[in-house]
């Protein structure tokens, strides 16, 4: 680099332009990138080259790449509204792509939209990119962003981010090229909202989604819910980059040790999210790495407030007072895991409220409240499943603390088929799993408020609901954060969802797929890496 370069340029912010090449970001995009950096257009064109040459350097093209999740479901879908799953993410972030995508410091940037700009944060414009075409060869319009966005508003469309989704109260096609998008009151978070899953954008009219005609880095070849789906290379792509191998089979295993064998074995070079217990099979195994994140993903006790035990206020209480959460780090997470508050935003995440202790283990209060609630000696449900991860063992040592006091917890674990349709949101007493959101407003509104579509404990309150919206179009960033730290303290202290630790989430791959990076919204990269990934010979 030039001596005359006044700048804090360093080698993690050259990594960044590589990761943006790898994604399809024009010379023009990188310029302005350096740019504002703080980076002069002669020294910015020296650092292009050498992050070109990198790039082209590192990956390698061909292969077939092979990975396995944990939890599918013969619901499973190509329908990126309704996305529920991690297999749902993978392969919607396989065959379509989004307005913006977050970067690993969970920053948006720009992916089919060139720029999405607004003076008042409640009208927003957005350029298109240009060339752009969907698998069928239709190219990409405003239309298909209108469509693509309005359907979230329409109950038949069954969106599970509609909730979100129903901030956004006008769509305008400007020209073939241009957005326009109003919301009901100003949100500063729109170009993170855009990079969820859920917002990718679809052909205009688009009702069979079995084909996922998509503009993404692979086109469906098939696709069986519940057991697998094959992508193949998309010739077309829009990106100057990627993807790299030709083709990609996902699937599910859900037993973690049977997961961490078909890698050790040579028939996937992906096994995601493997449980603390599986680990220990891959001490001392050549040719295995491991690729670990903790970006916000948990796993929880939801209680439900309108259902007995959960309507008895003391019978919630004593549920807090009993998890010892510092052993449920140590021992189901084998330390691979942060002690949580009982709120989802994370530690990592700006706007967590350091100041919210958790709360201690203290089998002495859990008896009072069990005692008060007349429930001591009676036999109170816990359903737990492999579906939602370590929650057998969280539900094991949960149990055996309550033993202690008199206090009788029968855990039924139950299979993991049919576990997010048949037993969470529904059971009394049930866990959750929770993947990464970018956002304290995206966990709230999908969690936490009144008409929250995924409001486990069904925890409602006004006052809430009123202070969330108030945050979300702050541009006050210190005034934003004290709603955000008061929400959390209510959410610890008056939902049904205990959130005991946050994750550390650990994909197990071979030392042949390069490329994979850490990701806000979760293991595999966010889900996406496929389109980034390429394996050595």
């Amino acid at each position: 680099m030039s001596d005359d370069l006044t700048t804090n340029w360093t080698r993690a912010d050259d990594a960044a332009v590589e990761r943006a090449i790898r994604r399809g970001a024009t010379r023009r995009d990188l310029l302005q990138m350096m740019l504002a950096g703080g980076v002069a257009l002669s020294a910015g064109s020296a650092i292009f080259g050498r992050a070109s040459r990198a790039v082209a350097a590192t990956p390698v093209s061909g292969g077939t790449l092979k990975a396995a999740g944990w939890s599918t479901s013969t619901a499973d879908t190509l329908d990126p509204a309704k996305a529920s799953l991690s297999t749902d993410y993978v392969r919607c972030c396989s065959l379509y792509n989004r307005l913006t995508f977050l970067d690993a410091n969970g920053i948006p940037q720009m992916e089919l939209a060139e720029s999405i700009e607004s003076g008042d944060a409640r009208t927003w414009t957005v350029k298109l990119r240009s060339g752009v075409t969907f698998h069928d060869g239709k190219e990409l319009t405003a239309e298909d962003v209108v469509f693509s966005l309005k359907r979230h508003l329409d109950p038949a469309a069954g969106s599970k981010v509609a909730a979100i989704a129903s901030q956004m109260t006008g769509f305008k096609a400007v020209d073939k090229n241009t957005v326009e998008i109003t919301l009901g009151s100003p949100n500063a978070d729109l170009p993170t909202i855009l990079a969820m899953h859920h917002f990718m954008i679809v052909a205009d009219g688009t009702t069979d989604f079995s084909k996922g005609n998509g503009t993404g880095a692979f086109k469906l070849e098939t696709f069986d819910p519940g057991v697998r789906s094959v992508m193949s290379k998309n010739p077309n792509y829009w990106k100057s980059a990627g993807p790299y191998v030709d083709s990609f089979e996902f699937f599910a295993i859900a037993d973690d040790n049977a997961r961490v064998n078909a890698l050790l074995s040579g028939d996937i070079q992906l096994a995601a999210a493997i449980n603390p217990r599986a680990l220990r099979q891959l001490d001392g195994q050549d040719g295995v790495v491991l690729s670990k994140t903790t970006s916000g993903n948990y796993s929880n006790l939801n209680i439900r407030l309108d259902q007995a035990p959960g309507d008895n206020a003391d019978f919630v209480a004593g549920m807090k007072s009993i998890v010892n959460r510092e052993q449920i780090v140590k021992a189901a997470l084998r330390d691979l895991g942060e002690v949580g508050n009982d709120q989802p935003v994370p530690p990592m995440n700006p706007y967590h409220n350091p100041d919210l202790k958790p709360k201690a283990y203290d089998p002495d209060k859990a008896k009072f409240h069990f005692e008060k609630a007349g429930l001591i000696g009676q036999s109170i449900p816990v359903v737990a499943s492999d579906a939602a991860a370590s929650s057998v063992d969280m539900a094991m040592i949960i149990q055996a603390s309550a033993a202690e006091i008199g206090m009788k917890l029968d855990v039924q674990r139950v299979p993991s088929d049919g576990y997010w349709s048949n037993y969470w949101l529904k059971a009394p007493v049930h866990f959750g799993n929770i993947n990464p959101r970018p956002t304290p407003d995206i966990l709230f509104s999908l969690l936490y408020a009144s008409d929250a579509p995924w409001n486990e404990s069904q925890y409602k309150s006004e006052t809430f609901d009123r202070k969330m919206i108030e945050a979300r179009g702050m541009l006050d960033l210190e005034k934003r954060k004290e709603i955000y730290f008061e929400l959390q303290t209510m959410i610890a202290e008056d939902a049904g969802t205990i959130i005991p630790a946050f994750i550390s989430n650990v994909d197990a791959i071979s030392d042949k797929l390069k490329g994979l990076e850490a990701n806000p919204l979760g293991g595999m990269m966010g889900y996406a890496f496929a389109e980034y990934v390429w394996l050595e010979a």
